[in-house]
């Protein structure tokens, strides 16, 4: 008497459950409040393409490109200013950061041309 555990995320669990919101209102609107179980609703055009099914365990594509996670030494007085700057500090410099690298390009196109 084993039972099998699936695992689901929570961002899947909650899409299900959305659909299936938008499923019991499309069948309440249709049939005037009480629908039959076994008749076929028909669901808002896009939302049952929205509910995208994946293995248990497995991410869903990223909404945003990842980032490279790196090892990097930086001097203390670097770390101290940004972690200074409370929660947050790596994303800032990262944006210090690249804000730097779109700056250089910039002097390299000024010179190339």
């Amino acid at each position: 008497m084993n039972k099998e555990v699936v695992a689901t995320s929570s961002t899947f669990a909650k899409e299900r459950k959305r659909v299936a919101r938008v499923a019991k209102a499309a069948r309440g609107k249709s049939s005037g409040g009480a629908g039959d179980a076994n008749q076929p609703v028909e669901i808002a055009p896009g939302v049952s393409s929205k509910a995208k099914v994946r293995q248990p365990g497995r991410r869903g594509p990223q909404k945003l490109p990842t980032k490279v996670a790196v090892t990097v030494r930086y001097s203390p007085e670097v770390l101290d200013y940004f972690k200074a700057s409370g929660d947050g500090w790596q994303t800032r410099m990262n944006d210090v950061l690249r804000r730097h690298v779109e700056e250089e390009k910039r002097h390299e196109q000024h010179r190339a041309a």
